[in-house]
Parts: structure tokens; C-alpha cells; sequence
């Protein structure tokens, strides 16, 4: 007898029939089964609903979540919240800090990766890398938490944009290839091109010697419009210093 012909003289969905059979075929018995362990007390709605809010805004907090299940009815506390979520493939991370970059930026990055793309090991082992950054010597920037699976980190959803040069208590240039790390310069007050072509005499040159940096080696710095000013351009040409275009740099607060 089909299951179609006993749903039909039971009254009872076909579906329903189906179950109770396999349920006697595997088990022996049609009562309901000891659950194994508590129920949950999230319904499927429910997680669907939370998975939902945190996909859109990882940054969401377990107590944002509480309150919109208690909202909907749910009453839970943090740690069901957190239980539920990393059942779900989730973990609570510190955000990556990564820079605000504008549309510019990003095809300014992408047009100079295509340009070396197929530049060889040895073109860039001549290049001489410098750039500017602060550090914080008072405690550290405060730290945020997204919930986001593995190897997610950079999702710009699990990021916190930052800007160069946004205050700060010591403010350093420095340079490095790939022989090893050049000097280290403290900046004093606000950079101008005075004070950039200064630390250049005084680190660059030095710094190259100090490598042992191959001839015909070429300077990477930031065209930052502050500094790199036509002097600076006659500095280097006076010093037969090879420089690499680059239109990347990094946004600024200015």
C-alpha cells in the first residue's frame, strides 16, 4: 500500500505518513524521540534573523542582538548570542585598520600595478622604499569588534578606515629595500620642502650607501603635493637620484 492510499483513508499529509514510516523502519517505535539535550531557545527564525543583521553590519553588538530578539519576542542573554553565532561559522574579531581610499585611489593603485606588472625580480630589487607614519605614545587607538568567518579580515565590511597623518605624538620618515632597513629620522614640527630635502641629504644618501644599493638604483616616495615641491625635483636630479612615478599615495588629513 502506498503512502498516498493510507494519507488518504487516514486523512493525513503524505509527508506526514512518509515520516512516521521511516521514523518505525530505523527506530522501531512512532512516539516522539528523546531530545538530546536543552531545546534551543532561538528559534531557525530567529538565527536567521540575527545572521541577517550581522551580514549586513558586522560591527553589530551581542546586546543590539539581544534587544531585537526581545523585540521579536526571544528573550536571551549575550552568551546564547555568541554560542549561536559561532555555531553558525562566526567569531568575534578586532577590526583591521586598513586606509580610506577614494575611487581615485583605488584606480590610481590599479593603473600603476598594471604599468610593473611584469617588471622583473631584479627592477625591484633596486628600488629604495620610503614613506612617513606616526606612533602613538600614549595608549592605543580604541578597538572595535566585528562578527565575520575565516579569512574575512579585509572585507571592507570588517574594516576601519584610517587616514594618514591624523595627529599623533612622533611622527617618523624611513626607508628600507629589500637589503635591509635604511635610517630612521624623526619629524619635528610640519614637514615642508625645506625640511624633506634636509632629511633627504642627511638619511637618503647615507641610508643607500649603507645597503649597498646596486647602480642605477631608483627612489620610491610619496608624491605628496606639500613637499614634493620643484626644489625637491632639483634636489634629486642634482644628486642623479632616479625617482618612480608613483600616483598612489595614500589619502591625508590634512
Amino acid at each position: 500500500m502506498g503512502y498516498k492510499t493510507i494519507a488518504k483513508q487516514l486523512g493525513e499529509k503524505v509527508t506526514t505518513v512518509g515520516a512516521i514510516i521511516r521514523k518505525w523502519k530505523k527506530h522501531k517505535r512512532t512516539v516522539n524521540l528523546p531530545r538530546p539535550g536543552a531545546p534551543c531557545k532561538i528559534s531557525p527564525r530567529g538565527v536567521a534573523m540575527i545572521m541577517r543583521t550581522v551580514r549586513n553590519q558586522p560591527r553589530t553588538t551581542r546586546e543590539d542582538l539581544v534587544n531585537d530578539l526581545k523585540a521579536a519576542g526571544t528573550i536571551v542573554n549575550k552568551k546564547t548570542i555568541g554560542n549561536t553565532l559561532r555555531r553558525e561559522g562566526l567569531k568575534s574579531c578586532s577590526t583591521c585598520k586598513v586606509p580610506l581610499l577614494k575611487k581615485a585611489h583605488i584606480h590610481a593603485r590599479l593603473k600603476f600595478a598594471n604599468e610593473h606588472l611584469k617588471d622583473s625580480e631584479d627592477n625591484w630589487l633596486k628600488m629604495l622604499w620610503s614613506d612617513e607614519t606616526k606612533m602613538e605614545l600614549f595608549g592605543i587607538n580604541s578597538t572595535r569588534c566585528v562578527w565575520r568567518r575565516r579569512n574575512a579580515a579585509y572585507d571592507p565590511k570588517n574594516t576601519i578606515p584610517t587616514v594618514k597623518h591624523g595627529g599623533g605624538n612622533i611622527m617618523l620618515w624611513g626607508c628600507f629595500s629589500a637589503k635591509g632597513t635604511g635610517q630612521l629620522h624623526r619629524i619635528k614640527g610640519t614637514m615642508d620642502g625645506a625640511m624633506y630635502r634636509q632629511i633627504l641629504g642627511e638619511n637618503l644618501l647615507p641610508s643607500a650607501r649603507a645597503l649597498k644599493m646596486d647602480r642605477g638604483w631608483v627612489f620610491q616616495h610619496d608624491i605628496y603635493i606639500t613637499y614634493i615641491t620643484f626644489f625637491t625635483c632639483v634636489f634629486l636630479d642634482f644628486f642623479v637620484i632616479l625617482v618612480l612615478t608613483v600616483q598612489i599615495n595614500l589619502p591625508l588629513k590634512l
